[in-house]
């Protein structure tokens, strides 16, 4: 049995920014559009107006201050709110092996590691582009990379899912260097229309770089054991689940995309992620004295405020909990890696810290790991 580290992580981010302010502005015009052209039944009780946001709600109902996204233009046009993706050709590549390919070099440089030493990739991701082929056997091609590779869905928590896959592969000897890569075009599954959840999401793609402890060529952090979970839940789905390029192509159906009980989520996905995490680390003698960080799923700040509560027995200390939020929004699976890629390389050797995702199944994830090197 071999000891998996990861000794490199990498994050995609698109060069296009939207803040809340220009979000609000472009969804107001939309709800003014649409209370004129449905007056007649608004005023007849048919239908009921629709109401503004305002970036203050925003902030205050998510921690979110703006989101990257692939296309901007195409979600704040008032008469469209949905980003504009051009179909491409077959013999181009996929939009997500674009994004996971630069994630993933960028990981492969901080390890050391070429495309030629990767024999497994895994493509962990709430929102796949297409059914098949595998979007991450694509990257394998396009990297160069040997082996083997596979599609992997768990929503929010596809990264830790993947990571437990590949560290699990790595352990037992089947593979010796493996890249979980997260590409989320979350923009594409969001109803940019609903004011309950227009804000949520942004994109992004993030990669690690997993491999035996032994074979590191620099700082790694060991990880040291893995527990996923999972129990079933309608509170949060999307019935359509591949990328939507052309939003007017396509049936107005709103359960076809992004959907969420969030009142049911918060009461029922907190207790359940505070319990995993502090059992995992019980199952393996790790105290909350123990951590010094907790790195995740970004995907609300009250509820990441309450688990790190829960996991330390006391509020988060600054830089314990950090949160990319403000900056990257919910990015699905990716979110509680780039929070672990910006905010690790402070840690020194000993220092222990848990990864974890969470979101629709329910699924959770968790990953112990320990600074070496």
């Amino acid at each position: 049995m071999y000891q998996p580290a990861i000794t490199g992580h990498g994050v995609f981010t698109p060069s296009q920014i939207i803040t809340n302010d220009e979000l609000v502005v472009a969804f107001n015009a939309y709800v003014d559009l649409w209370n004129t052209e449905h007056a007649a039944e608004i005023e007849a009780g048919t239908a009921k107006a629709m109401a503004h946001s305002s970036a203050d709600f925003i902030f205050s109902a998510s921690g979110i201050e703006q989101r990257f996204v692939m296309d901007k233009e195409g979600v704040l046009d008032p008469t469209r709110m949905f980003p504009r993706l051009a179909p491409r050709s077959d013999d181009q590549p996929a939009i997500m092996a674009e994004m996971g390919v630069d994630a993933a070099q960028k990981a492969m440089v901080m390890s050391g590691r070429e495309g030629k030493d990767v024999d497994l990739i895994i493509c962990a991701a709430s929102n796949h582009e297409r059914a098949y082929p595998a979007i991450a056997i694509e990257i394998q091609e396009l990297l160069g990379a040997q082996g083997f590779a596979f599609d992997m869905n768990v929503a929010c928590s596809s990264a830790t899912f993947g990571i437990q896959a590949a560290a699990d592969m790595v352990r037992s000897g089947s593979v010796r260097c493996a890249l979980v890569i997260c590409p989320e075009i979350c923009s594409g599954h969001l109803e940019w229309r609903d004011r309950d959840c227009h804000f949520i999401f942004g994109d992004v793609a993030t990669a690690v770089l997993i491999e035996r402890s032994e074979d590191a060529q620099g700082a790694r952090f060991d990880i040291k054991s893995t527990r996923c979970a999972t129990k079933f839940s309608n509170n949060i789905r999307n019935n359509n689940g591949y990328l939507r390029r052309n939003h007017d192509q396509m049936e107005d159906r709103r359960d076809m995309q992004f959907m969420q009980n969030g009142r049911k989520v918060f009461k029922e996905v907190l207790p359940m992620v505070s319990a995993h995490i502090l059992e995992h680390m019980g199952s393996e003698d790790w105290q909350a004295t123990d951590l010094k960080r907790l790195w995740l799923h970004q995907a609300n700040k009250t509820m990441n405020d309450f688990i790190g509560k829960k996991v330390l027995g006391r509020v988060p200390e600054q830089g314990e909990q950090p949160n990319i939020l403000q900056d990257y929004a919910n990015t699905s699976s990716a979110g509680s890696i780039i929070a672990f890629s910006k905010h690790s390389d402070d840690l020194t050797p000993g220092d222990r810290g848990v990864i974890c995702s969470f979101g629709a199944g329910y699924s959770v994830g968790s990953v112990l790991v320990e600074r070496q090197g």
